[in-house]
């Protein structure tokens, strides 16, 4: 049934992915729920010095907020947080040098992090799509490193900052394409059979989905959510799938658009009305599963899952220096 998931998912991604989508369904976003001032609240985003992450953190220091850019590469980086802070003013901008597929990186980072700042705002912005099967220095296959360990560890990390914080928030950027994968806790790091680096993103993806859910029913203090920014224009998307790129170019969204149920999510008061865990699309929750697929998973897979990413993050947290 994959040709059916592929084929449906393509099919909706046309119609509602593109920047003909946003432009429909931002007829009946109200304006006002971003217009808010965040002033003395904290925010940090990770993967920020290009695409739908500095789109956010730029949003966000046109609002006031406080914002810490997570970025691996520092030059890029630089040029990153002087755009920001020239173009709104903001000089509450701060840099932090972390490779998110590093899980000790992650560990050294978050634990200084935490005896040093405040936290309201974790933004899970950072990803990568690897076309070959690459291992990282520590062994791991690095879209399953950056896109799901990463994001697990610096979440965990976070998580008892974010509980002492009000109204204290977790955004996961997804993708669309986690529609046409159901969860493998067999094959983690795409060791068997041949590699397809899109749908190993697409897992790393479903992943993520499965991470807010169970985030969510862990830690009720906090709002968790995931969402999907539809197919839009950024760095990411032109180097890593160049043949979409350029067939859909044309009709990709802006990077602003991208990112505006991210600062939705980030900022507004009707975010945090919805439940917990939700999935979201242009500001409203959407199912995480495509009609007549078979992508649920038991209840014994996701706790499998979290299972083997906490011995991973514990692992790691000993073996990082400090």
């Amino acid at each position: 049934m994959s040709w059916y998931r592929n084929t449906v998912w393509f099919v909706k991604g046309l119609r509602e992915y593109t920047r003909g989508g946003y432009e429909s369904a931002s007829k009946r976003f109200n304006p006002a729920d971003v217009e808010v001032d965040v002033a003395g609240r904290f925010f940090l985003v990770t993967g920020a010095n290009s695409g739908i992450g500095k789109a956010t953190a730029k949003e966000i220091a046109r609002r006031g907020g406080t914002v810490h850019l997570v970025c691996r590469n520092k030059d890029r980086a630089e040029v990153a947080k002087e755009e920001i802070v020239t173009e709104t003013g903001n000089q509450n901008i701060f840099l932090h040098i972390v490779d998110i597929s590093n899980p000790k990186e992650i560990w050294k980072f978050a634990e200084k992090f935490r005896n040093e700042h405040k936290l309201n705002v974790l933004i899970n912005n950072a990803g990568c799509m690897v076309n070959n099967r690459e291992l990282t220095e520590d062994g791991l296959e690095k879209n399953f490193a950056t896109n799901t360990l990463g994001t697990y560890i610096m979440t965990a990390a976070l998580v008892p900052l974010l509980e002492k914080a009000a109204d204290a928030r977790v955004i996961t950027v997804s993708s669309g394409g986690m529609l046409v994968q159901k969860l493998n806790v067999s094959d983690l790091q795409s060791e068997s059979g041949p590699f397809d680096g899109t749908m190993v993103y697409a897992q790393n993806k479903r992943q993520q989905v499965v991470l807010t859910e169970q985030w969510a029913k862990a830690h009720r203090n906090i709002h968790f959510s995931v969402m999907h920014p539809g197919w839009a224009d950024t760095p990411a998307v032109r180097s890593s799938m160049p043949d979409f790129y350029e067939r859909m170019k044309n009709s990709l969204r802006t990077e602003a658009q991208g990112a505006d149920t991210v600062l939705w999510l980030a900022v507004s008061a009707e975010a945090t009305k919805l439940p917990s865990g939700l999935f979201f699309q242009d500001r409203q929750p959407v199912p995480t599963h495509l009609p007549l697929a078979y992508t649920h998973s038991p209840p014994e897979d996701e706790e499998k899952l979290m299972e083997v990413l906490e011995e991973f993050s514990q692992k790691f947290k000993s073996a990082s220096p400090g």
